[in-house]
């Protein structure tokens, strides 16, 4: 008789969540397991036509992530800081190495091939980089802007490693990290403000250059209200735009390469090149739109069956699932995603320390920027720019990072000010 209670116990343990499962780690655990379920079924659709199928790699890529995020789910974040310095120099090694010994594909040399198996640093480097700006963040006291430079430099080194293999679309995660991390912080509103833009500057420079003699002048007058040594900062904030304007079309010319040129600005009118850099977006679009109201079914796409679009089990699943699971298919796992993100939003807030909720909220920062820009790219709202979205785009190595950022972000969720009750 007491052979058989512990065997019961044993099954209630097993199959039965937990009371403390209930909100934090249910949600956090469901929503990505769910994704990678269905992404996998998308993306053996798009490979019915070939002679090979690699979807069921994504599965099993997705337990061993499964048991990374659970590992370290069970160690405290003060623990993993202690070696942060050499997890940045390995990754910067890494991001270096590729230059000159990484595997190419597709135009760009991003993979670093050992045992059979490539690996992409890139990935690596986004968890690296959140990690350290969290343990530079939480010291800093925004009274000074020339305080920033610390945490620039941090991220300026991956990112421009990252920017020259090329990888556009991974450095872009790096400055939204930054910027919503230092927000995060404490910096002022207005001061992430001038940082950001930056951006508007050299889209101005580029496309109506006219708008800079109004532009710089209002940055200027922002500087001198939000900034202390108001003149000095001033004239550096007016200078640092004015040299943005001037040497964005040096940039343009001489630094993108063409198929980046193209990808940035065909989204507008990608008719202009049907054949070339404008058809990944047309045939998206045309894919997502047949899917109407309830989809097409799985594996009933015919552009996802005939391959329209390349690609479309890496940047472009996001296609796959509006044409066979329709309008209604997509919200829902728009959905899915918006839970999540909210759910990871309130355990940065409930967070014992600043430097676990900066960790939370910029891995939080990587998922969304991941999520919106992908999305847009595949219906036509913004440029294409090759980055892969969470836990469905078929990608090893991005989703052993997504995986390895749930279970960072577990690990704070159970030591939270909102669960001591609950541990």
């Amino acid at each position: 008789m007491l052979y058989l209670n512990r065997k019961i116990n044993f099954l209630k343990r097993l199959f039965i969540l937990p009371k403390r499962w209930k909100v934090y780690e249910f949600v956090l655990w469901f929503v990505p397991l769910l994704l990678v379920a269905l992404s996998g079924l998308l993306i053996s659709s798009t490979q019915r036509q070939l002679n090979y199928a690699s979807w069921y790699q994504h599965w099993i890529t997705a337990f061993v992530g499964f048991l990374l995020a659970y590992f370290l789910s069970q160690i405290p974040l003060d623990r993993i800081r202690f070696f942060l310095i050499p997890f940045y120099l390995v990754s910067v090694s890494a991001l270096v190495a590729v230059k000159f010994i990484g595997t190419s594909a597709l135009g760009a040399q991003r993979w670093l091939s050992f045992a059979g198996f490539n690996f992409q640093p890139s990935e690596m480097a986004k968890i690296t980089v959140i990690i350290a700006l969290s343990a530079l963040l939480e010291r800093i006291r925004f009274n000074n802007p020339l305080n920033l430079w610390k945490p620039v430099l941090v991220i300026s080194i991956p990112w421009l490693l990252v920017f020259i293999q090329p990888d556009l679309g991974t450095s872009l995660v790096f400055g939204a990290v930054l910027l919503i991390m230092l927000y995060w912080a404490g910096m002022p509103f207005e001061w992430g403000f001038l940082i950001l833009s930056a951006l508007f500057t050299a889209i101005f420079s580029g496309t109506i250059p006219w708008v800079l003699f109004i532009w710089i002048p209002l940055l200027g007058c922002i500087a001198y209200r939000s900034l202390p040594v108001k003149k000095t900062l001033t004239f550096l904030t007016m200078f640092f735009h004015g040299l943005i304007a001037f040497i964005t079309p040096w940039l343009w010319i001489n630094i993108l390469k063409d198929y980046q040129r193209d990808r940035l600005i065909l989204f507008l009118d990608p008719a202009k090149d049907p054949l070339g850099g404008g058809y990944h977006l047309i045939q998206s679009t045309i894919g997502i739109g047949s899917g109407g109201l309830f989809g097409t079914g799985l594996f009933q796409g015919e552009l996802t069956k005939l391959r329209f679009i390349p690609e479309q089990h890496t940047d472009f699943i996001f296609s796959a699932l509006g044409e066979e699971t329709g309008f209604l298919g997509s919200i829902f796992v728009i959905t899915l995603f918006l839970i999540f993100l909210s759910r990871l939003i309130i355990i940065a807030r409930d967070a014992n320390s600043d430097f676990e909720s900066l960790v939370v909220i910029g891995i939080a920062t990587m998922f969304m920027f991941q999520v919106i820009v992908n999305i847009f790219m595949t219906i036509g709202l913004g440029p294409i720019t090759g980055i892969p979205l969470p836990f469905m785009s078929y990608g090893r190595t991005a989703l052993l990072v997504n995986f390895a950022s749930l279970g960072l972000c577990l690990s704070v969720a159970r030591r939270g000010r909102s669960l001591h009750k609950n541990w």
